[in-house]
């Protein structure tokens, strides 16, 4: 029985491995293809509001199928959503920050190749961690602040790399330094966002699913007004789902359910693996923008990447407890 559990265990470690991998490398080198491609560009903030709108229904499911029934379910909502109302009202602060962060990610994207913003994106980590000590007051091991030097100077590398003929080929009507603005405050966004949901999920009993519903139910409206006020009239004079196909229907999907797949699944795989899917991410967009995106490999960017794989099994990496610390030991 035991060794059935452990083969189950294990399995699922690798299932995990799998989704985050190509969940990761798949959102980065989606997000450029659809920016890149010929045809119609469909409006990105009108993509963020309908990613908002599939992650409400999909939220919406998963309460179901927690509560096991449409009385319970709807018992559920009314308790945690309507009747808690000030509760409801915290999760405004990161909706409106994930609809920015969201916003900005598409601006990468449009101006940074795959594996650049694969890269650079990767910053997340230490924003996440300066936030994480601000705001949580949590302390960080020695090793966790070498990473987090090693990440920054590896993602500076790459920045610095040289892009001409190189490092990405040059596309008109690209600019490398907003990609590279836009990637860096959507972590900045993230960072912050990220830290205070958490703040929020540990500050009461509402399960995460009720709380990516507030989400949801937050984020479109406020996301409409934004796509409104950045967008309005090329939203009123070519529609709001201008230039939407399949695959813009696909990528809708991808971005408003992975964030509730990694969550599905992070719970089997510990930190060592999270980085190694995050590391096999990056690799598999750095060749998969060689071979179908026209991205050129440098040595600078190689190494710069290096340094960023290394940051993030470092900053992962969970030392044993020294058995004199274990207070069972010595004990009969």
């Amino acid at each position: 029985m035991e060794a059935e559990k452990r083969s189950v265990a294990t399995a699922l470690k690798y299932v995990s491995l799998v989704t985050l991998t190509v969940q990761n490398s798949a959102v980065a080198l989606s997000m450029r293809y659809a920016r890149t491609r010929q045809g119609d560009m469909f409006i990105a903030s009108s993509a963020v509001v309908m990613a908002e709108l599939v992650k409400l229904l999909a939220s919406l499911f998963l309460v179901y199928k927690q509560e096991g029934s449409v009385q319970q379910w709807f018992k559920s909502l009314h308790t945690q959503i309507w009747k808690q109302k000030m509760d409801t009202l915290k999760v405004c602060v990161p909706s409106f920050i994930y609809l920015v962060q969201n916003n900005l990610l598409y601006v990468s994207a449009s101006n940074l190749d795959a594996a650049t913003y694969q890269v650079t994106y990767q910053m997340k980590i230490l924003t996440t961690a300066v936030f994480a000590v601000l705001i949580l007051r949590r302390e960080l091991r020695p090793l966790q602040w070498l990473a987090l030097v090693l990440l920054t100077a590896g993602v500076a590398m790459v920045q610095l790399s040289n892009t001409v003929g190189a490092a990405t080929t040059a596309t008109e009507g690209q600019s490398r330094l907003i990609g590279c603005l836009a990637a860096l405050a959507a972590c900045c966004c993230s960072g912050f966002a990220g830290i205070y949901f958490e703040k929020i999920l540990k500050g009461s009993e509402v399960s995460v699913w009720v709380r990516n519903v507030q989400l949801s139910l937050l984020s479109l409206p406020l996301g409409a007004a934004t796509a409104l006020a950045t967008d309005g009239s090329a939203l009123l004079s070519k529609g709001f789902l201008h230039g939407y196909d399949t695959y813009v229907w696909y990528l809708v999907i991808l971005n408003a359910t992975g964030g509730l797949l990694v969550a599905l699944v992070v719970k089997y795989a510990d930190n060592i693996l999270k980085g190694f899917a995050t590391s096999l991410a990056i690799v598999l967009s750095t060749i998969a923008s060689a071979l179908f995106l026209g991205f050129v490999l440098t040595v600078q960017f190689a190494f710069g990447t290096s340094l960023v794989i290394a940051s993030v099994f470092l900053y992962s990496h969970q030392p044993r407890p020294h058995p004199s610390q274990n207070p069972m030991v010595g004990k009969v």
